[in-house]
């Protein structure tokens, strides 16, 4: 059966001077977070939708490693892993992301250094997040 996830965001202004809000009310884990051109292309204090994407990414593989592991008999003590978002903003038509880097460490009792890579493949390619976009999405796996 399908199911719906959401968030809102709403724009006020123009692009530079501009600001949003970003909320969650499905799950209430935020509420008018601060987006805006500076928090995406600066250092202003906010989130913007790259960052998002990331976090997406990087809480949906670390389920999907922990599944494949389990499939393989496996019982992860720790999976941690980082996503990188790569943005261009001097691409034609405008700003796109080129990649996404996976950086994965994990301690994993019993299992080998290539047992690892394979499942931690597995995990990138069965990856809600991973098969959604169109970009490359890389994987550097650390087991220790």
């Amino acid at each position: 059966m399908a199911f719906k996830r959401f968030a809102e965001a709403v724009w006020q202004g123009d692009l530079q001077s501009g600001k949003g809000a970003m909320s969650t009310p499905q799950s209430g884990l935020f509420a008018d977070q601060n987006y805006s051109f500076k928090t995406r292309f600066g250092d202003e204090k906010g989130t913007n939708p790259e960052e998002l994407l990331a976090a997406a990414h990087a809480g949906c593989f670390s389920m999907a490693l922990s599944a494949v592991l389990g499939k393989s008999g496996f019982t992860p003590e720790r999976i941690q892993t980082r996503a990188e978002v790569t943005m261009d903003p001097g691409m034609d038509p405008g700003p796109t992301i080129t990649g996404v880097q996976l950086i994965l460490t994990a301690k994993v009792p019993g299992l080998s250094a290539e047992q690892f890579q394979q499942i931690a493949e597995a995990a990138k390619a069965g990856c809600v997040i991973s098969r959604a976009l169109s970009v490359p999405v890389t994987l550097s796996a650390t087991l220790g």
